[in-house]
């Protein structure tokens, strides 16, 4: 009889870091189980073997910020059967996307010498405005026990068991004093779950790496912030972070601009 052939593993880079990817590297025992179960057919970060696709899935890392890589990014998608997007820049235009609010040609021209050799788009989206995605991690970098699980997940042809509240309830289930009490302003109400509450756990507030949680009340936050002394302008500023251009962060930070 036959072997089934293993399902083909990808892992791509766009507009990053490369954090995210070196979280599948961070898995470290589970690494091996997971290198015996799969072909890791493309995956840069790790090795310079690559295998043609067609690919069973697919983990994107990055943003979309160049012509090319909108291209790209169609081919990676024709090539996968399941496509799952990792990261604040592949779910939310990461870091980079503050140029979205500002003109990327001033930034051009104060920081190369010759800015007409510089291909680059005016902003930096999610993977998802560009083609379809079967799933979003969230996280900066992301967790790398939630993606062992969304790789499991797909794997299995099941939905991956991620949970979709704040970062709220991981400080309830560590036993935390709530920041929000002591004084400090905290993104955790309106922050989706998947850092172990990290920061408040060391007092500091939230920054919202993890991106806006499932149906935040922005305004509810915001207005406990303002009765806290927190000025408007930096109301904008605790909105535009990791996840600045991501729908919910996003529209906050642009109400309290006007």
């Amino acid at each position: 009889m036959a072997r089934r052939a293993k399902p083909k593993l990808a892992v791509w880079k766009f507009a990053s870091c490369d954090g995210c990817q070196l979280s599948v590297l961070d898995l470290e025992d589970e690494l091996l189980a997971l290198a015996a179960a799969i072909d890791i057919a493309y995956f840069k970060e790790a090795t310079s073997l690559e295998r043609a696709g067609p690919f069973d899935l697919s983990l994107v890392e990055g943003s979309i910020t160049t012509p090319a890589d909108a291209e790209r990014i169609r081919e990676v998608r024709r090539r996968s059967k399941a496509l799952v997007t990792i990261g604040a820049c592949a779910t939310a235009g990461g870091i980079q996307a503050l140029r979205n609010f500002a003109n990327v040609r001033e930034f051009l021209s104060v920081v190369y010498a010759s800015p007409a050799y510089i291909e680059t788009l005016a902003t930096s989206t999610a993977i998802a405005d560009h083609v379809p995605v079967d799933f979003e991690l969230r996280g900066c970098p992301v967790n790398k026990r939630q993606l062992l699980e969304v790789i499991s997940a797909f794997l299995h042809g099941r939905r991956p068991n991620v949970a979709s509240h704040s970062v709220c309830v991981e400080c309830k289930s560590r036993g935390n004093v709530c920041v929000m009490v002591t004084g400090t302003p905290c993104l955790g109400p309106v922050t989706h779950a998947g850092c172990g509450a990290l920061c408040p756990t060391y007092q500091r507030g939230c920054y919202g790496c993890f991106g806006p949680m499932e149906a935040p009340n922005m305004e509810s936050l915001s207005r406990a912030f303002r009765a806290a002394g927190v000025p408007e302008r930096d109301l904008v500023r605790l909105h535009r972070t990791f996840n600045a251009n991501a729908p919910a962060f996003r529209a906050e930070s642009e109400r309290h601009e006007r």
